[in-house]
């Protein structure tokens, strides 16, 4: 019988789905780690069948997707009482552009096989975070990755047109909440608040700050960070200045997080902040930033420091 390692290599029909499923489980559970461990147990309980039974199977793909689902269904439920317990917010896991990784050499890692589109940027991840699981199954699986009502209904165990009905409900979650992306000019504007930030202008950081802006921090208990979230655009202004202050030192590199302009702080060679935003009308309307050492860990690779987009002037 095959073991989880042939999962790369086997001639069963299963070698190209990893990719995929890692994909699928990422936007399920908002976690790079936790997006792993659920792809190794549906392989897992892939090879645990046996032979013969794994060789009536017709489409290994969508078992596996299946099985995906269910195991990501499982742990949603679980994260609701975990989160409960988590110190502060809870934010998913930042990821860095791929290019980074390939020229970091780190290919191997399961952050590098996502792809990083709108479905995975923060402020969609955020919203996902607000739905029922089986809401967030429905609407990943249909809207996201095309999956028809009649295979989804086998994840959740429930009739297709009840699975319609879940992704509808999430689908108004997301109208609501997640207007259309704003991606001209996002890029200058976070630009513009690491040179404000740097130079520690309040005013400046004012001016590129919504009036109604929320700052959203996570640092689990394990990185020191404001517990609840910061609202008002001067109130973040005055933070941002003030941690400025008291972390001298500190590197602030323009970066791509989860497919979008952002902003890494580090402090000799070492990640400690990624830091996630959302603009709109040319100004930062939501920031998420996450501290928490263990979501920081596809980023703990010495990245080039070589900045998206043009250089800081002056």
């Amino acid at each position: 019988m095959g073991t989880v390692g042939a999962a790369g290599t086997g001639t069963d029909g299963t070698a190209g789905e990893r990719g995929r499923l890692i994909n699928v489980a990422y936007r399920l559970l908002g976690s790079v780690t936790e997006a792993e461990d659920a792809v190794q147990d549906a392989y897992a309980r892939w090879y645990g069948l046996p032979r013969g039974r794994r060789e009536e199977i017709l489409s290994p793909g969508a078992w596996l997707t299946t099985v995906t689902g269910r195991i990501c269904l499982d742990l949603l439920g679980s994260a609701r009482a975990r989160r409960e317990r988590y110190v502060g917010a809870w934010l998913p896991e930042p990821l860095p552009d791929r290019a980074e990784w390939d020229r970091a050499g780190a290919s191997a890692d399961p952050a590098d096989r996502i792809v990083q589109d709108e479905s995975v940027t923060m402020a969609f991840l955020v919203v996902l975070e607000s739905m029922t699981p089986a809401e967030r199954v429905a609407f990943v699986l249909h809207d996201v990755f095309r999956y028809p009502f009649a295979e989804i209904a086998g994840v959740l165990g429930r009739t297709p047109a009840a699975c319609r009905q879940l992704a509808a409900s999430a689908r108004r979650r997301v109208d609501t909440a997640h207007g259309p992306a704003q991606a001209t000019g996002r890029a200058d504007v976070v630009r513009h608040v690491k040179e404000a930030w740097e130079t520690k202008d309040i005013a400046a950081l004012v001016g590129l700050l919504d009036p109604a802006a929320v700052m959203t921090a996570d640092g689990g208990g394990m990185a020191g960070t404001v517990l609840r979230p910061v609202e008002g655009g001067t109130h973040i202004a005055r933070y941002m200045v003030a941690i400025a202050d008291r972390a001298p030192g500190l590197e602030l590199l323009e970066r791509s997080v989860n497919g979008a302009p952002g902003l890494v702080a580090r402090r000799d060679g070492v990640v400690a902040t990624v830091a996630s935003f959302d603009v709109a009308e040319g100004r930062v309307a939501r920031i998420w930033v996450v501290r928490n050492p263990e979501k920081l860990r596809p980023w703990a690779r010495d990245f080039p420091d070589t900045p998206q987009g043009p250089p800081r002037h002056g």
